[in-house]
């Protein structure tokens, strides 16, 4: 059995304890878990701040640690299960579970529950909150922090209903290799972070994506929120004809006709579309 090595808390010389009898290592240790405690942050490919990002931490996401050194954890994110080494600093322990995630694209949350106070942030999409006290119009988190609570939504509850629409509030923002923020994001971050938004679970990488969703469909039959895959790119169709994605050529979140999109990224060698798909 081969297990995917982004997905997998295992090196030679260490893996997470229940991995043993699935991949050979030297030793096993439990799973430490922990959560992001920065409005986001990288997972990145080695223990380095100059290292390739592959993934990102939002607020409240946990992380699995399994080792630290240099000032790097190595690691699991829990919510798309990608392996990797995040900054100790941007880590803290678990505090109560969220109640709440960011319904917004961001917000601020600030000092005090005031408007005039510090502001804290900003809060991407998705971020998770445990609002232990409220206030007027504000909500306090277990670390202090003070949300407006019309921009939370209930764990469970109020979900966006279309992924196609949550991805057109991205329309703008810099394309960002391994982001999934609000300030930044690539094609398959836009794609999971627009499920996401509506309660549906989805991989984080474009290969993941085009695995896990098995609905393939005829170029003919595309519709609203349809998928397109390429060889390391996806993109989600806003009708039959136009399609909304994070891409370098345009190094932003943009909207592009999918003939147009096609034609360009042949040019470039990436070549034809792999796959039309329905999540």
């Amino acid at each position: 059995m081969s297990l995917d090595a982004r997905l997998t808390l295992a090196r030679p010389e260490l893996a997470a304890e229940d991995l043993q009898g699935l991949v050979a290592a030297q030793a096993y240790a439990p799973r430490r878990p922990a959560v992001c405690r920065a409005p986001a942050t990288a997972v990145r490919r080695t223990p380095a701040a100059d290292a390739e990002q592959v993934d990102q931490l939002l607020y409240g996401e946990r992380f699995d640690i399994l080792a630290e050194a240099g000032g790097f954890a190595w690691g699991q994110a829990a919510r798309d299960g990608y392996v990797g080494h995040v900054a100790l600093a941007d880590l803290g322990p678990p505090g109560p579970p969220p109640t709440h995630r960011v319904a917004a694209l961001r917000t601020y949350a600030f000092g005090a529950p005031s408007i005039k106070a510090p502001a804290i942030g900003p809060f991407s999409l998705g971020a998770l909150i445990c609002v232990t006290a409220e206030e007027g119009r504000f909500g306090r988190d277990s670390q202090g922090a003070w949300f407006v609570l019309d921009h939370l939504a209930p764990i469970g509850l109020g979900f966006a209903a279309d992924p196609a629409a949550v991805a057109e509030s991205y329309l703008g923002a810099p394309y960002l290799w391994g982001g999934r923020e609000s300030l930044g994001l690539d094609c398959s971050g836009l794609v999971q972070q627009a499920l996401l938004a509506c309660g549906r679970a989805c991989p984080r990488d474009t290969d993941q994506q085009e695995a896990a969703f098995e609905a393939e469909i005829p170029r003919s039959a595309l519709r609203r929120g349809d998928l397109v895959f390429w060889r390391g790119h996806v993109g989600m169709m806003l009708d039959a004809e136009r399609m909304i994605h994070a891409n370098a050529h345009h190094m932003a979140v943009a909207i592009e006709p999918l003939d147009a999109a096609i034609a360009r990224i042949d040019a470039a060698g990436s070549g034809e579309p792999t796959s039309f798909r329905r999540p």
